[in-house]
């Protein structure tokens, strides 16, 4: 059963039982993300995220849903286009310029449209405009940022604050691997879930943050230079604890301890906020075990292919 034999029949096929064929939810997934609705990959196991997903896509196109997909749901999925049905409202502010960036890209990246769903970016070396700057090492001189669409297609920022994507001098120097540092690679990775950072320790070291899940790309830092050219790629599982959490008011202008590689808010209050806006995103209310997908982007070539 594919979805052009539902959209051409009469008989609608239980939400609940998608899961029961791994090929026929595959195709929905992948269709709604094609529509700027569910972040890929498609995983053929259709749970709570997939469902509200579908119910949200039904209803924003006035469709019957009642659990069932529908021939109407189906023929909407093969046929809609995302600029026609989430049509984006983009001007020159900074999260416009990601938007245009993350579309640019020779894979585009996803981007969530569905009003309410929350897109989280990081930009190294960039001003709070989203500007290129100095990139200095071992400074918080990145933003982290989340902003989602409204209804009229307008991305609106509801994040946007200082933070690190790179590790600071004294992990550079003393590295906890003897391949080097982490240093995340450039890109987009559905690999955190809403955690505990440090959970061995007491507060403020541990602490809420997202934590590591799912397979990233790094450099690792063996000669010691502070960046990316001519160190070594890895692919890195869970284990790896590259997580997004809190710099405990770190001094701006010295990273110190608080990154060995993970993607640090330097302020605590920022990041607890950040926390909450993830907390109140429809697709962890769903599912708690959520994975958040995380885009990372290099100011200097944000800067170049969107002025």
């Amino acid at each position: 059963m594919t979805l052009s034999t539902i959209a051409a029949g009469s008989a609608s096929v239980p939400v609940s039982k998608l899961g029961q064929n791994a090929a026929l939810a595959k195709e929905v997934q992948a269709r709604l993300a094609a529509l700027g609705c569910l972040d890929p990959p498609a995983d053929g196991q259709f749970g709570s995220t997939s469902k509200l997903t579908l119910a949200r896509y039904a209803k924003l196109r006035g469709f019957a849903f009642k659990e069932l997909l529908t021939p109407q749901i189906a023929k909407g999925l093969l046929n809609d286009k995302a600029d026609t049905i989430l049509p984006l409202r983009l001007g020159n502010d900074f999260a416009s310029r990601m938007v245009r960036y993350m579309q640019a890209q020779a894979k585009p990246f996803f981007v969530a449209r569905l009003p309410g769903f929350l897109n989280i970016v990081y930009v190294e070396g960039a001003d709070k405009s989203g500007r290129h700057n100095a990139d200095t090492f071992n400074v918080f001189n990145d933003r982290r940022t989340v902003f989602h669409f409204d209804k009229t297609g307008k991305p609106v920022m509801d994040l946007n604050v200082l933070c690190t994507t790179e590790p600071g001098r004294f992990f550079t120097d003393t590295p906890l691997n003897p391949d080097g540092a982490a240093r995340i690679a450039f890109g987009q990775y559905k690999s955190w879930t809403i955690g505990t950072h440090h959970p061995e320790s007491q507060p403020p070291r541990k602490h809420k943050a997202l934590v590591q899940a799912d397979k990233i790309h790094i450099f690792r830092d063996k000669n010691k230079d502070g960046i990316r050219p001519g160190d070594k790629e890895f692919i890195v599982g869970s284990g790896a604890g590259i997580n997004q959490h809190s710099g405990l008011n770190q001094s701006p202008s010295n990273i110190g301890r608080l990154s060995a590689g993970c993607l640090v808010g330097q302020n605590d209050a920022e990041h607890k906020k950040f926390m909450k806006l993830l907390e109140g995103d429809p697709r962890f209310i769903a599912n708690h075990g959520y994975k958040f997908m995380t885009t990372v982007i290099a100011g200097d070539d944000l800067d170049r292919k969107v002025p």
